[in-house]
């Protein structure tokens, strides 16, 4: 059912892009049916119900908070992965930290003295 919306809320925030404010079934009709989109009213007037009276840029404000809130996880496993490797001796981690150095000066080398951020 979301994916159902989407088009919708695409259509609503190009209208409010565009300048209305607060964009009508009719508004949202013209911009899908100019790109071939079927229109499923029901859906379209649960997201205008959904919407109305509310201001788009608190709406998105708040939706971005609650994204950053999501755990985005994969970080874990690689640090864990790494200290078992670490703790088996001494000799193999110098020669990993030795190989790092060698990788971090070729790196420097091939920004050609400047970078993207500077």
């Amino acid at each position: 059912m979301q994916n159902g919306r989407m088009k919708f809320v695409s259509a609503y925030l190009l209208a409010v892009l565009a300048g209305n404010s607060s964009p009508s079934a009719a508004d949202l009709t013209a911009i899908l049916e100019s790109v071939g989109c079927e229109i499923d009213n029901e859906k379209m007037e649960l997201l205008l119900s959904q919407l109305s009276g509310k201001d788009i840029t608190e709406l998105i404000a708040a939706g971005r908070e609650k994204f950053a809130s999501v755990p985005c996880g994969g970080g874990g496993a690689a640090v864990a992965a790494a200290a078992p490797a670490a703790g088996a001796g001494g000799a193999p981690a110098a020669d990993a930290k030795k190989e790092e150095k060698v990788e971090e000066k070729e790196e420097s080398d091939d920004d050609m003295g400047f970078s993207l951020f500077d």
